[in-house]
């Protein structure tokens, strides 16, 4: 059992979208951060759980998927390389941009004992933010490293992770600037509402 998670969202991608070039060009910046944290999340026995879109492959298995978005056809093979999951990670399919939204997440986290998620990856504003909205509702403590999500535009990230501090009492400082040891070793934030509520799967 654990009391925190690293959630991996997108980081294996197409980038076959409007916008898709930029983003990928944003996502170079964030795999040494991601690397570092998945590093210490490993040493330390914390879950990596990735958390991806099919991209409308709804007959994949996660190997067939995660070797299709490796593959050279890919844009982001080289990220996909650099990121893809070891053989303790669990995968985790979304069907739309929440990560809690008709997954397996909600049933996942309380089985492995974790309250505390680090959530990393792609869009900022988007799935990254989803996500965020629903573990912040569901009174998970959260730290979103700024230095870890990417957006297709750097005022969109930064304007995610300021939504994502203020509004869902999250960390966002970088990961070269906490680690997650000193992040788990913090008391919890406390939630705007008051006191903690049981979380509902």
């Amino acid at each position: 059992m654990t009391d925190a998670a690293i959630l991996m969202i997108d980081v294996l991608n197409t980038f076959d979208f409007d916008g898709g070039e930029a983003l990928a060009d944003a996502a170079d910046g964030i795999v040494a951060p991601i690397t570092a944290l998945r590093e210490q999340a490993v040493a330390a026995d914390v879950p990596v759980i990735y958390v991806n879109d099919n991209y409308g492959r709804w007959r994949d298995e996660p190997s067939q998927l995660i070797e299709e978005l490796s593959s050279e056809r890919n844009r982001g093979a080289s990220i996909a390389r650099a990121l893809q999951p070891g053989t303790g990670d669990y995968f985790v399919i979304k069907p739309e941009s929440s990560g809690f939204y008709a997954t397996t997440l909600p049933a996942l986290l309380p089985r492995l004992g974790v309250s505390r998620l680090v959530l990393v990856g792609l869009a900022a504003d988007i799935c990254v933010l989803f996500t965020a909205a629903d573990a912040h509702m569901r009174e998970y403590d959260l730290w979103v490293p700024s230095d870890a999500v990417a957006a297709q535009e750097p005022a969109r990230c930064r304007w995610a992770s300021e939504l994502i501090s203020n509004g869902m009492n999250a960390e966002t400082a970088a990961v070269g600037d906490l680690s997650l040891a000193d992040w788990r070793a913090r008391e919890p934030r406390v939630a705007p509402g008051g006191a903690r509520m049981i979380r509902s799967t």
